[in-house]
């Protein structure tokens, strides 16, 4: 089988597992959809082309986009591997894509470096909010010319206008981190 045609079974396998899942029968799907039972069945079944003007009211219909519907099954992505930064002192795995949903992204990082030192460059600004969860160890969060420690099971949330910076007291720690799009740049991206 090609690969356009295992995708376009992967896909109707999507449909049909979807509904299911959902616990809707055709008839509740086409009622959504404004498609007809029939349609539905030969699209789920393989004897019907599916066509661009199909997939997009199915999907809206099944609370996924196109583009879900659609994606490769591609196995090289499902492993997320470490990207260590030796200059900074972390080991950060990337959890969503480089551009994912309403630009944030979301990261694990492992935090060597001891906490940072105040009076030097290493206190950023960048324009949005920063927020993570510390999930084990203890973080040193400059913020401005505030000193907050961040144990395990704490988070914190903040605008990134204020001069900030992190690191890891007595030993490593790790944290989960949302960042916006120039957080992304300024705390994700290799240092130079």
């Amino acid at each position: 089988m090609t690969q356009d045609g295992d995708l376009d079974s992967l896909v109707r396998q999507r449909i049909r597992g979807l509904r299911v899942a959902r616990g809707w029968s055709l008839d509740d799907l086409a009622a959504r959809c404004y498609l007809s039972p029939s349609t539905l069945s030969r699209i789920e079944t393989g004897h019907r082309r599916i066509a661009l003007d199909q997939l997009a009211p199915i999907a809206r219909a099944l609370g996924t986009t196109l583009d879900q519907l659609v994606e490769s099954a591609d196995d090289e992505d499902v492993v997320i591997r470490p990207r260590r930064d030796e200059v900074r002192g972390m080991t950060i795995w990337m959890l969503s894509a480089e551009d994912g949903p309403h630009g944030v992204s979301v990261a694990k990082m492992r935090i060597t470096r001891p906490e940072p030192r105040r009076g030097t460059d290493e206190l950023k600004v960048h324009p949005g909010r920063d927020w993570f969860t510390v999930l084990s160890g203890t973080v040193v969060l400059f913020l401005g010319e505030r000193t907050i420690v961040v144990k395990a099971g704490e988070a914190a949330e903040f605008s990134t206008m204020i001069p900030h910076a992190f690191g890891a007291q007595d030993g490593p720690a790790e944290i989960l981190c949302i960042l916006d799009h120039a957080g992304h740049r300024t705390h994700l991206l290799p240092s130079p």
